[in-house]
């Protein structure tokens, strides 16, 4: 008797397991598209938060690089007028050195035509022949060929820096428009994940009134 009865009462609960457990699926199964669609668009909002920060982060490290490119820009700029004010300066120089030698080169020659002439008069090697003047000329003239030599050397050092300033600038101006088309992509794709982002928001607060 008392067998049957625990029979009976277990047939019972387990009948009525099954009436809830069908009451709840049921509602499960009603409710699971509109929740599934908040789901999906609180995680296209997360997805659509993680791509306006990460775009956001390029954007500002695309306008650093681009304020160090101008910077260097203007380095190379100021490095290149200088080296050629240098060049200006050295050419001259290297004229003024070049009239200084020519004009010593007249004075000697002069001064070897007086050297003969008092040879002539007053014979080789006399007193009277005055030969501390050709020294003199010879003396200067040397030392101005020397700076001839020295300012054609700086003409050609400041030439090579002045090139090399030149290439830089050439290659600041490339990375500079690089980074300006890297940084207006980047701003193109901050405005489309804003957009993207209010539309999925709107999407939510459709998908919750649609609950309701």
């Amino acid at each position: 008797m008392n067998a049957e009865i625990m029979v009976r009462r277990g047939v019972l609960a387990f009948a009525f397991a099954g009436l809830f457990a069908g009451g709840a699926y049921a509602q499960t199964q009603d409710a699971t598209p509109q929740q599934q669609e908040v789901q999906s668009d609180k995680k296209d909002i997360r997805n659509d938060k993680k791509d306006l920060a990460k775009d956001r982060a390029d954007r500002n490290a695309d306008q650093r690089d681009i304020n160090h490119d101008r910077t260097d820009l203007n380095k190379d700029r100021a490095d290149r007028n200088q080296d050629q004010r240098d060049s200006n300066h050295d050419r001259r120089d290297l004229n003024k050195d070049r009239a200084d030698r020519n004009a010593d080169q007249r004075d000697i020659n002069h001064d070897k035509n007086q050297l003969a002439l008092d040879d002539q008069k007053y014979g080789a090697n006399s007193a009277q022949a005055d030969r501390k003047d050709l020294r003199t000329d010879r003396t200067d003239r040397n030392k101005n060929q020397r700076d001839i030599n020295h300012d054609r050397t700086d003409l050609n050092k400041d030439r090579v820096d002045r090139n090399a300033d030149q290439r830089d600038i050439n290659h600041d101006k490339k990375d500079l428009s690089t980074d300006r088309k890297d940084r207006n992509k980047d701003q193109k794709d901050i405005n489309k994940d804003k957009k993207d982002l209010h539309k999925d928001r709107r999407d939510l607060r459709q998908d919750r009134k649609g609950r309701k």
